[in-house]
């Protein structure tokens, strides 16, 4: 339980454990944020870890007069981050094929990749740019189109495009709205908004699925 609420703390009040990180690590901060970012895309094991609302709040810190951080530079090392991550994921899928919908554990669930096939379906290769605004589904699109037919060209022009709109909406957003009075006043409720819009994709999808068994 404790656990869970400090995972929770770290979510809502990204800007100040930021903050923190950046007087503690300086220009290390910029890795730090390179490995989230690459896990978090790159890794079908770390679903769980923040995307949109840990791109909009290190856009508001490195706007931050004393932050030493160039946003120019963060917003190249979160792009190349992002890629690197929907490829490395890919290959995995790619490695492993069809086997994958045999997985079922505490680390790779069954209907993760089944709901994420279902969205590949729905939206073919553009699902690897419509996937970066959807947690989860974001993780498991790059893996799910590696394990199917996608081939890696049109895969790594979607890959491209996806992260870079990605990571420039909500780093730019960050980067010049999260720094005014009433944002900054209300940012754990802004950042709390940001993963509820984040989530609500997938629950549309999730409850339309069920509603519609429910009529067949």
């Amino acid at each position: 339980m404790e656990l869970l609420k400090e995972i929770i703390d770290v979510f809502l009040h990204l800007d100040k454990h930021l903050t923190s990180i950046v007087a503690a690590y300086g220009t290390l901060t910029y890795f730090l944020l390179f490995a989230i970012i690459f896990m978090e895309t790159g890794l079908v094991v770390t679903p769980f870890l923040p995307g949109d609302s840990l791109l909009f709040a290190t856009g508001a810190v490195v706007a931050l007069p004393n932050s030493g951080l160039n946003l120019l530079l963060m917003g190249i090392l979160l792009f190349i981050a992002a890629v690197i991550g929907d490829t490395v994921n890919y290959s995995v899928g790619k490695y492993i094929g069809h086997r994958a919908f045999s997985i079922n554990n505490r680390f790779i669930k069954q209907e993760y990749l089944l709901q994420t096939q279902k969205f590949y379906e729905k939206h073919g290769a553009k699902m690897i740019i419509f996937a970066r605004f959807v947690p989860i589904i974001r993780t498991f699109a790059p893996f799910v189109a590696g394990v199917g037919t996608m081939e890696y060209k049109k895969f790594i022009t979607y890959n491209i495009v996806g992260g870079f709109l990605w990571v420039a909406i909500f780093l730019s957003a960050g980067y010049f709205f999260g720094t005014t009075p009433i944002v900054r006043k209300n940012f754990t409720l802004v950042i709390f908004g940001i993963i509820i819009i984040s989530i609500l994709p997938a629950v549309f999808e999730i409850v339309k699925q069920k509603y519609g068994k429910k009529n067949d």
